[in-house]
């Protein structure tokens, strides 16, 4: 992969959901396909986009006759402090949102079949290529962005939330497959429905991956009554770019409330959100981000780690981060007295691994109080070294700490670990801890660890330092299937190519006969290598038997519904400006 500044910030644990994207597997129909889009895009979107669309399509290079190549596209994004890789499909979300911390676009390397050129349930180059990386030219719309990655990335998921995007990622594969059968989609729509009436209570992962469909997927901007498109859903869906803006969809004022909104990947939506301006974006995204464990800590972020059975970081009034998976919180009142973790655990400030606390010093898991120590009118992390000795906390010397909460921690002081001029950490041995009677620690179990803060200031998803914890995404086990097309689908290939050929080099337009009449006896349910041929005929004004042929028959297709005659009108429009 080629590289640049903003992939080579890209952490470990991200990059193994990068591939090399297969740009020889585009077939010429794919380019087609496409270009199509792509043409109706500039041609519909100029008038009803917000003007960073257009602005965008030009800063990112993005070309409207050929697929983009990821290096083509990183050699222009960097320019704006952004870059692309390829991914397989749908990744989790919550690496999803990782990425777009660190100002990269996942692009899905499949382009959807010509049976879903209007819309697609599954990620695709058009979707991300021309629906996102055009409007993040916008230095505004960036920002929010990469904020909405940075704090999605740390919201908590439940273990059925990525049961769902297992279920949401299969049925987009089978779907993208032009050669699927009907009972392998209905049999995958039956798992994702079973599954999504299931979920019980909305993780935060579930309301912000709300939020992100409202905003970033399929927001709209401006005036309520004339507003414009900024999603890039909509930006890549030529039907429901169309349709979104229609009377039959709801329009509402973006709140928080749009959290609480779920959505059918499957079905065009029955209500969309306006925001005034992209400012107002970060507002909505900040008074969301207060209703989270990444700003509340406390016990509810502490319950939410442990309700999340997975890998959290809890952060202590001193800067101290615990990361582990947390399986008890003992609270008195409303406040988190004393937390537990079970299993590999470790102790970090800002960020980065203290020496000597990895996960293999924690292996067995990590426990400690939280709360203020009674008689002391200051918070034991704002101590200098000379107060911590006068108070008695000196190593070597034994020690009795009494908690306002009646946790009570004595044994003798082996070691301090202090960062930025605050205690974070005491070290005891000959330890032990009791809570109301129970016994939490006790000297035989080694050295007590003891993190130190009144507070628990944050809590949120994922590891404070993700490589020294070894995080990592493992690549996805069904991957988006490589479509083997047999030879009949080869042969329509090969004409499109020629057609491409004779349009770019300018020449040898007597074959374009010749090309119609085998797509016509050996092809006859393809309508765009039509459409691109009586586009050359046109232009070059030949109006002779096979302009008029393809053209009843491509009048004949819009007699197969509305979504086929919309298409065919669009085609003739991008040259005729008259269906007729």
């Amino acid at each position: 992969m080629e590289t640049n500044p903003i992939l080579d910030n890209l952490p470990r644990h991200l990059m193994s959901l990068v591939i090399d994207q297969p740009y020889n597997d585009y077939t010429p129909q794919d380019h087609a396909l496409w270009r199509y889009v792509m043409r109706q895009n500039v041609r519909y979107l100029g008038k009803v986009a917000h003007g960073a669309y257009l602005e965008g399509l030009n800063k990112t290079g993005i070309s409207l006759e050929t697929i983009p190549s990821m290096y083509g596209m990183n050699r222009i994004l960097k320019d704006i402090g952004w870059a692309a890789v390829a991914v397989d499909g749908f990744v989790p979300p919550s690496a999803f949102m990782a990425f777009q911390a660190y100002n990269v676009l996942v692009i899905a390397a499949d382009i959807r079949p010509i049976d879903q050129i209007g819309y697609t349930p599954a990620p695709d180059i058009i979707h991300e290529a021309a629906g996102h990386a055009p409007i993040i030219a916008d230095p505004e719309y960036a920002n929010f962005l990469r904020r909405f990655g940075e704090i999605g990335s740390k919201a908590f998921l439940s273990p059925q939330d990525y049961n769902l995007y297992e279920a949401i990622r299969h049925l987009s594969i089978v779907k993208a497959d032009p050669y699927s059968g009907q009972d392998a989609i209905l049999e995958a729509e039956r798992r994702l429905g079973e599954i999504s009436d299931n979920m019980g209570a909305s993780s935060e992962l579930a309301r912000i991956r709300n939020l992100h469909w409202w905003t970033v997927e399929y927001g709209l901007i401006g005036d309520p009554g004339n507003p414009k498109i900024y999603g890039a859903g909509l930006l890549s869906s030529i039907a429901e770019s169309y349709h979104c803006l229609s009377p039959a969809v709801k329009k509402l004022p973006l709140t928080i409330d749009a959290a609480n909104y779920n959505y059918d990947i499957t079905e065009p939506q029955p209500q969309l959100f306006i925001t005034p301006d992209f400012e107002s974006l970060n507002r909505v995204l900040d008074e969301f981000a207060d209703t989270l464990a990444l700003r509340r800590g406390g016990l509810y972020g502490l319950n939410q780690a442990v309700a999340s059975c997975n890998t959290a970081t809890a952060v202590y009034s001193s800067g101290l981060q615990v990361s582990g998976t947390f399986s008890e919180v003992v609270e008195k009142n409303g406040d988190p007295v004393y937390l537990r973790t079970t299993g590999p655990t470790n102790l970090n400030y800002t960020g980065k691994e203290l020496p000597g606390h990895d996960k293999s010093y924690h292996a067995h898991g990590f426990g400690s109080p939280v709360g203020r120590i009674r008689n002391l009118s200051v918070p034991l992390e704002d101590f200098s070294e000379e107060e911590l000795d006068q108070i008695g906390l000196t190593t070597g010397e034994p020690v009795n700490l009494e908690f306002e909460s009646g946790v009570a921690v004595s044994g003798k002081v082996a070691g301090k670990t202090i960062c930025d001029g605050h205690l974070v950490l005491i070290s005891l041995i000959d330890c032990s801890v009791t809570y109301s009677g129970k016994l939490l620690f006790e000297p035989g179990w080694g050295t007590f660890d003891m993190a130190i803060g009144t507070t628990i200031v944050s809590v949120f998803s994922g590891p404070a330092d993700p490589d020294a914890f070894g995080l990592s995404y493992p690549a996805p086990d069904e991957k988006t299937h490589k479509i083997a097309h047999d030879p009949k689908a080869k042969k329509l290939h090969a004409l499109y190519q020629q057609v491409r050929d004779i349009r770019e080099q300018q020449c040898s337009f007597a074959l374009l006969p010749v090309i119609w009449q085998e797509l016509r006896l050996d092809h006859p349910g393809d309508w765009l290598c039509a459409l691109e041929i009586l586009e050359l005929l046109k232009e070059k004004q030949i109006e002779d038997q096979v302009t008029r042929e393809i053209t009843q028959f491509l009048l004949s297709k819009k007699t197969e519904g509305l979504a086929m005659s919309k298409l065919i009108d669009d085609g003739f429009a991008m040259f005729t400006g008259d269906p007729s």
